[in-house]
């Protein structure tokens, strides 16, 4: 069976480049559909949830190359399949149903054609994820949904959506993103209030701004944007990813040792190194990166709330869970963004974790002196990734199946742990 083999108790020495942000770039992908132009999409990471979105763009028509340097888009250009028609199109299948991010092509075809139907979005199973924010905010605009037959159909009343006064219950970065796309195609001004302050949400913000759209805001929580700007060609650079970086950070701090993070984005990195070094880890950053060094066993955190940026980013709480289970003393962690994210509790309390669970919220952990290597199954992404780490911090030997769900967010991540000195194979 197809899985991942490590060796754990090896300290971690050496550096490794962090890839482009998954987070960032499929917004942005999408985003490629509102101009009839090219765009290069620099950076970009190859995953498969990157892939993925390639396959839906490429079925909407776009020519799409990758090139050595990230990807070339050019919509409508593809005579069997023209981009203007994609509105006659259903979007199905598992580049639909396996990725939550393919909702962004929502607001992204309502701007460029006005109607589209789509399988609900799937993604990883770590809670109910509602797209009610998304419907709501986009009905604002003048936007008709109907459901049927487990599809969802958008179509814009009066052939064009109008801008908008949003305000957002939550600081959903889906929603924020979906409204952005739409609202650059839309007559008139939208007010996105309580929007998501994310650096993917500003990422996005900033390649629309490159191909002519006029946003006000960018990083706060009240953006405004001017709809209906003609939108040209431009070439980007994908941000590196704060997760992935977040992830090897966090690898050196269970494993001991001394790792060089380059290109890391350590400025919008503030919560997670803060929690790195309450628990032990020295933190430096300099113009090549984030350099990270932990020489003795990990501290407890009393308290680990995740919560939106620029709170501990929900994507991490799975990373930090596996680390703390070998940390001296008791943490206690508070998920505010998923309530069903505990899901790799029971896998590490069979490496000898100790861990309660109170509820789909909270979870207590007592550190252990020492895990022992197991065999495990990855279920969704981040979490396979903490249980990569957990591998590596137990003793002896640990195989994690269910790899695929960690390629949808990681070019490599065993080349990217061997280079730190990992003993750890894909087989």
């Amino acid at each position: 069976m197809k899985g991942i083999r490590m060796q754990g108790g090896i300290p971690l020495q050496g550096k490794v480049r962090i890839q482009g942000s998954k987070n960032a770039a499929l917004p942005i992908l999408a985003a490629t559909l509102l101009t009839n132009e090219v765009s290069y999409i620099q950076n970009c990471p190859r995953i498969a949830d990157v892939h993925r979105f390639v396959h839906l763009l490429r079925e909407l028509g776009c020519l799409v190359h990758w090139q050595e340097k990230g990807i070339r888009v050019q919509p409508g250009e593809n005579e069997e399949l023209p981009c203007e028609r994609a509105e006659a199109r259903r979007m199905q299948g598992e580049a639909i149903t396996g990725m939550r991010s393919s909702l962004c092509l929502l607001g992204a075809l309502l701007g460029r054609c006005g109607y589209v139907t789509m399988e609900h979005p799937g993604g990883c199973v770590i809670g109910e994820r509602p797209i009610d924010l998304h419907i709501r905010a986009l009905q604002q605009m003048g936007v008709e949904f109907r459901e049927e037959e487990g599809l969802l159909s958008a179509q814009v009343k009066d052939g064009k959506m109008h801008g908008a006064e949003i305000t957002l219950e939550f600081p959903s970065v889906g929603a924020t993103e979906n409204i952005l796309l739409a609202a650059v195609k839309a007559d008139g001004d939208t007010r996105i209030l309580g929007a998501a302050r994310e650096p993917e949400v500003t990422a996005l913000c900033e390649f629309l701004t490159a191909c002519g759209a006029q946003i006000e805001g960018i990083g706060g929580s009240e953006l405004l944007v001017h709809g209906d700007r003609p939108l040209h060609s431009t070439r980007y650079t994908v941000p590196s990813d704060r997760i992935v970086a977040g992830t090897y950070l966090f690898a050196c701090i269970g494993c001991g040792g001394s790792v060089l993070l380059t290109e890391a984005p350590w400025e919008q990195m503030e919560a997670v190194t803060f929690v790195a070094e309450k628990m032990g880890a020295q933190c430096i950053t300099s113009e090549e990166g984030l350099f990270v060094q932990c020489s003795k066993r990990p501290q407890a955190i009393p308290y680990l709330r995740t919560g939106p940026y620029p709170g501990f980013p929900t994507d991490l709480q799975s990373v930090a869970m596996a680390v703390l289970t070998k940390a001296e003393g008791c943490s206690c962690i508070e998920e505010n963004i998923f309530e069903n994210r505990f899901r790799i509790a029971e896998p590490l309390k069979g490496m000898g974790a100790e861990i309660v669970l109170k509820d789909g919220r909270h979870a207590v952990i007592t550190g252990v002196e020492h895990l022992r290597g197991s065999r495990m199954e990855a279920c969704e992404l981040r979490g396979g990734a903490a249980l990569v780490l957990a591998g590596l911090a137990a003793e002896g030997e640990s195989f994690v199946t269910g790899q695929h769900f960690i390629e949808r967010g990681y070019e490599n991540i065993c080349r990217d742990l061997r280079e730190l000195g990992a003993r750890i194979i894909s087989v």
